[in-house]
Parts: C-alpha cells; sequence; structure tokens
C-alpha cells in the first residue's frame, strides 16, 4: 500500500510541475536558480573554484544516453550470463520504456530551455522533463533495487538504493549548475 501511495504522490507532484511550466510559472524560479549559481558580477561565470564546472561536467555525463546505455548494457548483460533473464529484460524494458516516455513529454511540453545564461554543457533537447534526471532516476534507481533485492542484509541493500539516489540527485543537480 505504501508503493501505492508513493508512486501515486509521485505522479501527482509530476503533474503539478508540469501544469506549471506549461502556463510559464516556473520562468522565474529558473532565472533565480540558474543566477543563484553564477557570478553576481558577470552571470556567465559559474560560482565556485575553477575546477568545479569540469567536476559538474564530469557528473553531468553519468547521465547521458552513452554512459547510461554502456551501464545498462553491462549489468543486462552481467544478468543474462549469470541466468537471470527475467530480471535482465526487466531493467531493458524500463530503461527503453523510460527514453521513450522522455522523449514523447519532451515532445509534448516543448519547453524551450531558459536563455538567461549561456549553458556551460551543450544541450540539444528542450528542457522539460530534463531526460538526464529521469533517465538517471530510470536506470540507476532500477540498477539498485536490482541489487538491494539480491543482498540478505538490510544494510548493503540500503547501501545500494542510498548510492542510487545520490547519483541521480548528484547528476540533477550538475544539470542546474551547468
Amino acid at each position: 500500500m505504501a508503493l501505492v501511495l508513493t508512486i501515486a504522490g509521485l505522479l501527482f507532484a509530476f503533474a503539478f510541475i508540469a501544469q506549471e511550466v506549461v502556463k510559464g510559472k516556473t520562468l522565474a524560479f529558473d532565472r533565480e536558480v540558474i543566477l543563484t549559481l553564477r557570478s553576481s558580477t558577470d552571470p556567465s561565470v559559474p560560482i565556485g573554484p575553477a575546477w568545479l564546472p569540469e567536476a559538474a561536467r564530469d557528473v553531468t555525463s553519468l547521465g547521458s544516453m552513452v554512459v547510461l546505455g554502456i551501464v545498462t548494457l553491462a549489468v543486462a548483460g552481467y544478468l543474462f550470463l549469470s541466468g537471470k533473464s527475467a530480471v535482465a529484460w526487466l531493467m531493458l524494458i524500463a530503461v527503453v520504456g523510460g527514453i521513450a516516455l522522455s522523449d514523447l513529454l519532451k515532445l509534448a511540453f516543448g519547453r524551450a530551455r531558459p536563455d538567461v545564461v549561456a549553458p556551460l554543457a551543450r544541450v540539444f533537447t528542450t528542457s522539460f522533463p530534463s531526460a538526464h534526471a529521469t533517465l538517471s532516476a530510470i536506470t540507476y534507481l532500477t540498477i539498485g533495487a536490482i541489487l538491494a533485492r539480491s543482498q540478505t542484509s538490510s544494510t548493503l541493500s540500503l547501501y545500494f538504493m542510498s548510492l542510487a539516489a545520490f547519483l541521480t540527485v548528484l547528476i540533477g543537480v550538475s544539470r542546474m549548475y551547468l
């Protein structure tokens, strides 16, 4: 029951945010977040030490289609070779389904990226929903759940799920920073 309520709550939250995006009510928030992460004297310069933008690009690449594809195929290969083909197919369907859903939602919303400052990373698609954040969540949380379920230790299960959630949040934050 808790899982159903969690899923319903997340869907409600997404629907609320999507409605605000469509109405254009998130533009001021986006602008504020972007400018908070930039120098007040020169908005083209991100805050933080000189190495931080490069580190953010490294982290954001963990959510790229190329990296997620490699990770997905590597884990699926392992699962197939270890005789867990049902779990491998579940993971592949989740990731491929996530890609399709993300692309359809981007097409439906067609929200241009905020143009407050030039982004520090090249972008080729619309901004909502974030494919990096969406696909990272689907891929890493699915892998985390697979690893967690394979453990008898609740400590290890918690570790795998926490690591997957941490990676997902870190990738999302790196996208906002860049």
